[in-house]
């Protein structure tokens, strides 16, 4: 199977998985940490060189106090427990989003994460954490104002290039395939840019169902698309 470059999956349905199980939505949360292990597992034995995850969207600071608390601190017990794991297999770990508003010790357990495995290559694991696409774009902005307000670019030097190399994952393949588990159908204000040309898969599954088997129907899927960006199909196929 031909597979895509660089994936990126929305983890959506952990909170209903648990209340379908009779459990708090925590017990979700930590279910869906073995689907992460799992989809990583995968990803990295298929040829995949880039797989990006939506964690903690820069909304979800909105949920009850006491679920973004335990979602905190899984992440540090997963950052603590995982990286030797993603470093033994050659996994180069970052995280993409505003890492200012995470206490101090979870900023300082995420850079020790990303020094340790910075010169990893057989997958860049990106994990998308108080991330939103028009923060991305916005940030990427503010950087190009402050070279052109200290005369180190002209305006006419901007141009979407330019753009996109401020813009988070730049150094990635371009995005191949966004997967969204849990039913809904939208983005959620995941990778804007980088979306631009990428194809969609929707699933019903809930984050914690999405199995090895899910993830591999997800990637035959996108290996039946054409992809014209912006050619005719008859000009993508050569006839």
């Amino acid at each position: 199977m031909s597979v895509p470059q660089h994936v990126a999956i929305i983890m959506d349905g952990n909170g209903r998985w648990a209340q379908r199980q009779g459990k708090g939505r925590v017990a979700g949360h930590r279910a869906g940490v073995e689907t992460v292990r799992s989809t990583v597992t995968t990803a990295r034995e298929l040829g995949i060189k880039a797989l990006t995850l939506f964690a903690f969207s820069s909304e979800n600071w909105k949920r009850p106090p006491e679920e973004v608390s335990v979602l905190m601190d899984l992440f540090m017990f997963v950052l603590t427990r995982e990286v030797n794991r993603l470093h033994k297999h050659n996994i180069r770990f970052q995280l993409i989003g505003d890492k200012q508003r995470f206490s101090q010790k979870l900023q300082e357990k995420i850079i020790e994460a990303e020094q340790l495995t910075k010169n990893n290559d057989a997958m860049v694991l990106s994990v998308a954490a108080n991330y939103g696409g028009r923060w991305d774009i916005t940030q990427a902005c503010q950087k190009i104002a402050q070279q052109a307000v200290n005369g180190q670019i002209s305006l006419d030097a901007i141009n979407e290039q330019m753009l996109n190399n401020h813009i988070q994952l730049s150094q990635l393949p371009e995005l191949d395939l966004l997967v969204r588990t849990g039913g809904d159908y939208r983005i959620s204000n995941f990778l804007l840019w980088q979306a631009a040309y990428a194809e969609f898969f929707f699933t019903e599954k809930l984050w914690p169902e999405f199995d090895a088997d899910a993830f591999k129907q997800a990637l035959e899927a996108f290996t039946q698309r054409e992809r014209r960006f912006g050619q005719t199909g008859e000009q993508v196929r050569g006839i």
